[in-house]
């Protein structure tokens, strides 16, 4: 799999999730789309979307519903496309969403791996390679990123770090759609910063490739520590997403938080 096909096997998916074309993404001018969620769009993705805005580095492809597409479409033709992900001018859309009962809710960067530089890292601990029944007594809350317990029928693959036979790191991989498989990770905290999660991320991404399916990585734009290890491990930027929901759904997701 070369880095091009790469890219075209997410750009795919990500009209699959919206309801576009994948070839959108590559305009110069940014395209407007009724949202649609596809029959094989990612499965984490959950209705209601008032909007979600997707850029490669082109444009931007927003899809949405009618009741905002007014607004949606004179955000994204008021400022250049790689502004629309960023305050302030975020803070014109989110007002404007407010007055119909909606708001932005996720914001993301999603890596992909460049196939060039993907590196064998070492880790002083030993490296296994897990499968879906090792992970049945790992649904904990210090594998919360790597494993979803939730969605653990998506869980396929692991790599699991060892010191004298305890758990200290864990990457793994859920099949959130058919071609792309998604990475996450975690390690405890008195055996972090010492590559442990790098050697995981990099050594899982081989296999899910070995594999014939395309390794993903998703990081918040603040999480500099995720960040770092996607760059670390050959992973490069590859797209953003934002997405609006309505705001009784916002609001429920700061009550759990608040609670949790």
């Amino acid at each position: 799999m070369t880095n091009q096909e790469m890219l075209q096997i997410a750009m795919k998916q990500s009209a699959e999730d919206i309801g576009c074309k994948a070839e959108d993404f590559l305009l110069s001018d940014n395209v407007t789309v009724p949202f649609r969620l596809g029959a094989n769009a990612r499965k984490y993705l959950k209705e209601p979307i008032t909007c979600n805005l997707v850029s490669y580095g082109n444009n931007v492809v927003a899809a949405m519903t009618d009741e905002v597409a007014g607004i949606v479409a004179e955000y994204i033709g008021r400022y250049e496309f790689y502004h629309c992900f960023e305050t302030p001018n975020m803070q014109w859309l989110n007002d404007h969403l407010t007055e119909k009962g909606h708001r932005v809710c996720f914001m993301a960067e999603y890596y992909l791996p460049d196939m060039n530089r993907i590196p064998d890292l070492p880790c002083k601990y030993e490296l296994r390679i897990l499968e879906p029944e090792d992970f049945t007594d790992l649904y904990l809350p210090e594998w919360s990123n790597a494993l979803c317990k939730d969605r653990r029928h998506l869980d396929v693959l692991g790599v699991g770090s060892y010191d004298n036979g305890s758990l200290v790191g864990l990457a793994a991989c859920s099949a959130d759609c058919e071609d792309m498989w998604q990475i996450g990770v975690d390690v405890l905290p008195d055996y972090r910063r010492q590559g442990i999660a790098a050697a995981l991320t990099s050594r899982l991404a081989k296999e899910i490739i070995a594999r014939d399916k395309l390794p993903f990585y998703c990081s918040a734009w603040s999480n500099i520590r995720s960040a770092r290890n996607a760059v670390k491990c050959g992973f490069i930027p590859a797209w953003v997403e934002m997405t609006a929901k309505p705001a009784h759904i916002v609001d429920d997701m700061n009550k759990t938080e608040e609670e949790g």
